[in-house]
């Protein structure tokens, strides 16, 4: 397979970033988002998981209405349940019913779940994910095999851990998705477990999803593209279950901007930080000011040498032009603040004002003047 073969982007923030506390998407919010994610060139959009509610049953129905483009849509469940058949089984059915070009299914990679929590044995199990895999195959759906809690798997049994990808790989699986669901992985323990599937399923695309418990949810996404995945499961705005999933306003700039993946249209990068503040919005959620690229203080500057430095060159202090991502530049006044803060500030007031005349001292001493008695200027 082609180390360097085409990334594909998948979005879960309709599924898996609406299980994050506070967030909640109604029938309409998520037929929008689904066709701002699809315009805006994602590969998969995650439409919701139509055997959990009223609403996602509803949702894809409707959905069939959007325009996707080259987008394709996905619905979400789980491999069929203990001893009983994919054919009839209630919730693989309605995977079927959402008329979905796309299925993800999720199974067990970690003894542990398999023992403790299906309650089911470890045979079982593996029968379980193929019999699923293959079922929806057959019906003619692409299956996107999402390995949960692969990593911890791998730890613990990394035996068990590829027999379970070897029966999804066996029985027909577009992508192998590894999973590190409970976002307790380092990135070095990623990119070894990935280095170590690719070597196993040479032959299969391998897709990572990460959740932020660490804060390396990106981080750890990044390791496994390094490795050779060829999909990134994640969320916009970092929505998700506890501290979040991987945030694709993070990623998507890295994976352009720093690794040369191309994984979007051409300009629609540019496009990110309006898409970000939207979802925020559509979620009724306030704007994470200091998200990394889309953020408000993401191109902030303050310090007065900081800022005579970005008079002179913005990429001294700018690790991009802000441009790229749909962000600018803001230049702040306080009592940090040097010469230059008050005359960049007043050029954007269209002001022109010298940064050593004494009417730029003047300001700048009243306003420090000020801040020591309490007052706060950050415009």
């Amino acid at each position: 397979m082609d180390f360097s073969g085409p990334l594909t982007i998948y979005d879960t923030t309709l599924r898996d970033g609406a299980q994050g506390e506070g967030v909640h998407f109604s029938l309409s919010d998520k037929l929008r988002l689904a066709e701002r994610l699809a315009n805006y060139g994602v590969h998969y959009v995650e439409g919701g998981w139509p055997g959990s509610n009223d609403k996602d049953r509803e949702f894809f129905p409707e959905a069939k209405k959007l325009r996707w483009g080259s987008c394709k849509l996905a619905a979400f469940g789980s491999t069929r349940r203990a001893n009983t058949e994919a054919a009839t089984d209630s919730q693989v059915r309605l995977l079927l019913e959402a008329e979905t070009p796309v299925v993800t299914i999720f199974g067990k990679s970690w003894l542990l779940h398999v023992e403790k929590v299906l309650r089911t044995t470890p045979e079982e199990n593996l029968r379980m994910i193929a019999d699923t895999v293959s079922f929806l195959k057959k019906e003619g759906r692409e299956v996107i095999y999402d390995a949960e809690h692969f990593f911890d798997g791998h730890a613990d049994d990394g035996d068990y851990a590829f027999r379970t990808l070897q029966a999804a790989a066996e029985a027909g699986a577009d992508y192998l998705v590894l999973c590190d669901t409970n976002g307790g992985r380092l990135p070095t323990q990623i990119a070894e477990a990935v280095r170590g599937v690719r070597q196993r399923f040479s032959e299969s695309k391998i897709g990572i999803h990460t959740h932020n418990d660490c804060g390396l949810g990106v981080a750890n996404a990044v390791a496994a593209v390094q490795e050779g995945a060829l999909q990134v499961q994640g969320t916009m705005n970092g929505y998700g279950e506890r501290t979040g999933n991987c945030n694709l306003t993070t990623l998507l700039p890295i994976l352009e901007l720093k690794l040369g993946r191309k994984v979007l249209p051409e300009g629609n990068l540019r496009q990110l930080s309006e898409l970000s503040s939207f979802v925020d919005q559509l979620a009724n959620l306030h704007h994470d000011s200091r998200a990394p690229f889309v953020g408000r203080t993401a191109f902030a500057h303050k310090g007065g040498m900081h800022v005579n430095a970005v008079n002179k060159l913005a990429a001294s202090f700018e690790h991009i032009p802000p441009a790229l991502v749909g962000n600018s530049q803001r230049i702040l006044v306080g009592e940090l603040s040097g010469g230059a803060n008050v005359m960049m500030k007043a050029r954007e007031l269209g002001i022109a004002l010298d940064e050593k005349s004494a009417t730029t001292r003047g300001i700048l001493s009243k306003i420090k003047k000020l801040e020591k008695e309490g007052y706060e200027f950050e415009a």
